[in-house]
C-alpha cells in the first residue's frame, strides 16, 4: 500500500479531516492533499517522523508495501510496561540520580526520558517480532 493510500487511512481511522491533521502538524492543508493524492510525492523525512510520531507508527510503516503495522499481544505491552517502570526504579534510586549541568533533572524531563524509552522499547519489540516470527505465522 502507498504511502498516500497509509496516511489518508490512518488519518481517517482518528476521524480527523485534512485541515484538522494539518493544524495538529503544524503544516499546510494543501500539503496533506497533495501527499494523500499524489503517489510520487512524499514528505521530507522532518515530516516523515512527525507524521509516524502522531500516528504512533515507524516510518518504515508508512513507507513500505506492507498492509498492517506489527501489533504487540497485550503480554508484550504488560512485558514493556514492566521493563519501562523497573528501569526507571533504577534511574530514580541510583547513587547518581539523574542530572543535567549538576542539577537534578526536572519532572518535565523526567517524562520526556520516560516517553523515549517507551517508544524505543515498542519499537525494539515490533522489530524483533518482524525478525523472529517464522513465515507461516504472519498474515
Amino acid at each position: 500500500m502507498a504511502f498516500s493510500k497509509k496516511l489518508k487511512e490512518l488519518r481517517e481511522g482518528k476521524g480527523l479531516s485534512q485541515e484538522e491533521l494539518a493544524l495538529k502538524l503544524n503544516i499546510p492543508r494543501s500539503s496533506i492533499t497533495h501527499y494523500e493524492n499524489s503517489d510520487d510525492r512524499l514528505p521530507r523525512k522532518s515530516r516523515l517522523l512527525e507524521i509516524a510520531d502522531f500516528f504512533n507508527v515507524s516510518v518504515d510503516f508508512l513507507l513500505s508495501d506492507s498492509k498492517e503495522e506489527i501489533q504487540l499481544s497485550k503480554k508484550e505491552e504488560r512485558d514493556i510496561a514492566r521493563d519501562l517502570e523497573r528501569t526507571l526504579e533504577q534511574l530514580d534510586n541510583s547513587e547518581d540520580a539523574l542530572m543535567f549541568d549538576g542539577e537534578p533533572i526536572d519532572d518535565d524531563t523526567k517524562e520526556l526520558i520516560r516517553m523515549s524509552l517507551e517508544k524505543s522499547m515498542r519499537m525494539a519489540k515490533k522489530m524483533a517480532k518482524q525478525k523472529f516470527t517464522p513465515n507461516k505465522y504472519k498474515k
